[in-house]
């Protein structure tokens, strides 16, 4: 088979759903909700025009389930079918030319900036490292009965993205939320049935899953975003995660996106600067992890995070260590790049480390994302997005839409 065949070969999951091929568009935050947490027309805007990029899957970012905690201004929270109609346009927009539309569903826990809130709750009450203590505060240690309630909330959510035409959904298990947070002995030192031994820590996720597959059926498609470790001192192991996507694939989930790390130990939007030597030849940040998962479960799995160039991603796909290409910031600024690849061209990704000339200011991921979702703002308006950064003016750009969005996200609560 050739390289293009491999990666315009369509890829089959285990309940008969078939993605058209081998890319797939990462959840990244689209903060293109209003200012009370609710659907808006620039979200179809948006995924038409990814789906008319070429992508066989599209994931959304992340949809919280509880409208009163979520990780940024202008999250969707999806908590009843107030929102159906633009709901089903955001599904039906994403799934043009046969693709593959899922919604990203989330909890922040104590993951949210204290702009937003200072009422974060989280499996113990750990605070931040020193350093984002003057960004993110302590949180509350949830009960038992807000256990089982967000647990539900998830399923709920769930039910409503299938209602909606949504072709599946993906629990964010990944980068520090709240599901994360549970699987991480660090943030998790609960003595209850929810902490403690790996088994208990994940009961939570676990019961997440059996829920939405209860709510939305055995032919819903349900897939989750799993780090492969937390790169924290005390934190989640890669052992442990290799536990996790056994226990889930045994269950039956259907696809598993692997990622990695924290706000703390941000691995998940590692700069370009910060790759290692073996890594960039590789390309994704992930695959040595995910070639370990391929020797003990035989569930789809998708990598993100590196690809820049379509030669990387045919080798990932023929190496066997992952089934599809999972790209976030290269469909920022080139959206179409699927579609150009599947045509033959020999592309590189247009994505390069953002530069300001403050090095505190470019080693932070936070201005790495957000200048990311200013252009993904822009699509939303049905504008292109800008393919490089103008440096201390994006830096201002950023800074005036986050303050500004925070505090009217305060103002409201």
């Amino acid at each position: 088979m050739s390289s293009t065949a491999l990666l315009a070969n369509p890829l089959v999951l285990k309940n008969g759903t078939t993605i058209k091929n081998r890319f797939a568009k990462s959840a990244m935050s689209e903060t293109l909700g209003t200012m009370d947490n609710r659907v808006t027309p620039a979200l179809a805007t948006l995924y038409s025009t990814w789906a008319d990029g070429g992508c066989g899957l599209l994931i959304t970012g992340n949809v919280m389930v509880d409208r009163q905690h979520i990780g940024e201004p202008q999250n969707v929270a999806l908590e009843d079918d107030r929102d159906m109609p633009l709901l089903k346009a955001w599904a039906e927009a994403g799934k043009r030319h046969a693709t593959q539309h899922w919604v990203q569903l989330n909890h922040p826990g104590k993951q949210v900036p204290k702009l937003i809130s200072s009422a974060t709750v989280a499996p113990s009450a750990i605070p931040f490292k020193k350093e984002l203590r003057g960004m993110f505060g302590t949180p509350r240690a949830l009960s038992e009965p807000e256990i089982l309630d967000i647990i539900q909330r998830f399923a709920t959510s769930a039910a409503l993205c299938k209602q909606a035409g949504f072709t599946g959904v993906q629990i964010h298990g990944a980068h520090g939320y709240l599901v994360s947070q549970f699987l991480s002995p660090h943030h998790n030192q609960r003595t209850d049935q929810w902490g403690g031994s790996l088994e208990n820590r994940m009961r939570f996720v676990i019961s997440i899953y059996h829920a939405i597959r209860a709510a939305t059926g055995d032919d819903f498609n349900i897939g989750i975003k799993l780090n492969s470790a937390d790169f924290q001192r005390g934190g989640f192991t890669e052992e442990e995660s290799l536990t996790v996507i056994e226990t889930l694939a045994g269950l039956g989930i259907d696809l598993v996106e692997i990622s990695g790390g924290n706000y703390e130990s941000p691995a998940m939007a590692g700069g370009e600067n910060d790759v290692r030597d073996s890594t960039r030849a590789r390309e994704a940040y992930f695959l040595t992890f995910a070639e370990q998962v391929r020797k003990r479960v035989d569930v789809p799995l998708m990598v993100t995070g590196g690809f820049r160039t379509a030669a990387g991603m045919e080798e990932a796909l023929a190496s066997g260590a992952t089934d599809l290409i999972g790209l976030a910031r290269p469909l920022v600024v080139e959206p179409d790049l699927p579609k150009r690849i599947l045509g033959g061209e020999a592309a590189v990704s247009a994505v390069r480390p953002i530069k300001t000339g403050i090095k505190a200011i470019d080693k932070m991921a936070l201005m790495e994302v957000s200048w990311y979702t200013r252009q993904i703002t822009r699509m939303g308006k049905g504008k292109p997005p800008r393919q490089h950064d103008r440096g201390l003016l994006s830096l201002a750009e950023v800074l005036a839409v986050m303050t500004s969005r925070g505090v009217r996200t305060r103002l409201r609560a």
